[in-house]
């Protein structure tokens, strides 16, 4: 491994440490991190699938769920291969420019996440409290331009981190003590002033998720408000359970992103293995739920995965079926 390669200000690869004093684990580590990975690549990928082949589900609501299940393979394949060469085959090394590129990857899906989550929010919104302005005010054109504008915030959020992360020098060690990188981790490699890093990472991200949870919760609590006005009971259970799905995916998501922000940024007797996995488990455990969640809650997306699967299960089971009739033809003969 290179440890003093730096060229001009910059070093030529930063050493990922991996997960600091757990280094004797890291073999049995990567089982359930690689598992909980190909599950959440896989159900997000049919996701994907089933709402782009089901016609009955081209609606605004499986678009954005379509956004999330993006934002998270995107997420989780940020950060977790990376995660398994170093506890696999000790890839500690990654590029200057790979691992800035990662730090822009990872905080711009949390950021977008957190935007398509409000997105979700006000389709919920207006699908339950105004209904019938609901084919009018959410066209595929506003759709668009919804979707046009979570990426264009996210992206010029996080542009700005990149670049006051870019024009720091790197003159001392090139060791982080993590498994990936983050913005704030990597700037305090650096030996100059890091203080607008600081507070622009610390304060600009999280003071835009914070509205969005604000305006995510008065959403709900209108949504609620007009759930308990309907007048059949039946018309209630059916507008709880079409909202339960996203409510479960925003508790995964905020939840765990807040404890881990606010134990890294104030839990200084916490152990730094334990801040390290904890971020872990926040960029592929969210990842892997959602989709389970939704396909658990949600009828139609049920429906839309045994109609995906079921021809390969089908086909397969028929190639067998036929193999064994040929075995017995044949063996019939002798």
């Amino acid at each position: 491994m290179t440890h003093t390669n730096f060229t001009l200000f910059h070093p030529a690869v930063f050493v990922l440490l991996g997960i600091p004093g757990l280094e004797a684990y890291h073999v049995w580590l990567s089982i359930p991190f690689g598992l909980m990975y190909i599950t959440a690549v896989l159900g997000n990928s049919i996701l994907i699938a089933v709402i782009i082949t089901e016609r009955n589900l081209h609606e605004p609501m499986y678009f954005f769920l379509c956004m999330l299940a993006i934002t998270d393979i995107l997420l989780s394949t940020t950060t977790v291969p990376k995660a398994l060469a170093i506890f696999w085959l000790h890839a500690h090394d990654i590029a200057f420019d790979a691992c800035v590129t990662q730090v822009f990857f990872v905080h711009m899906m949390f950021v977008g996440e957190s935007a398509i989550l409000l997105a979700m929010a006000f389709d919920r919104f207006v699908a339950i409290c105004i209904p019938l302005h609901y084919k009018t005010m959410l066209t595929w054109p506003v759709v668009g331009r919804i979707a046009v504008a979570i990426v264009t915030r996210s992206f010029c959020i996080i542009f700005l981190v990149i670049f006051l992360l870019h024009r720091l020098p790197f003159c001392q060690t090139n060791i982080i003590p993590h498994s990936y990188c983050e913005h704030i981790g990597v700037a305090r490699l650096a030996c100059a002033d890091i203080t607008i890093n600081i507070w622009y990472g610390f304060s600009v991200p999280i003071v835009m998720v914070i509205l969005d949870v604000i305006l995510i919760t008065v959403s709900y609590s209108l949504i609620l408000r007009a759930v308990f006005h309907l007048p059949s009971q039946d018309a209630r259970h059916k507008a709880l359970s079409t909202c339960g799905s996203h409510l479960c995916v925003i508790l995964m998501f905020y939840v765990p992103s807040f404890f881990t922000l606010l134990t890294h940024r104030f839990g200084r007797n916490i152990p730094r293995h334990v801040h390290i996995l904890l971020a872990n488990l926040y960029v592929v455990v969210p990842p892997m739920l959602n989709p389970i969640v939704y396909g658990v809650k949600t009828k139609q997306i049920r429906d839309g995965v045994i109609v995906l699967l079921l021809p390969l299960f089908y086909t397969r089971g028929t190639k067998s079926s036929a193999r064994i009739n040929n075995q017995d033809r044949t063996a019939g003969r002798w």
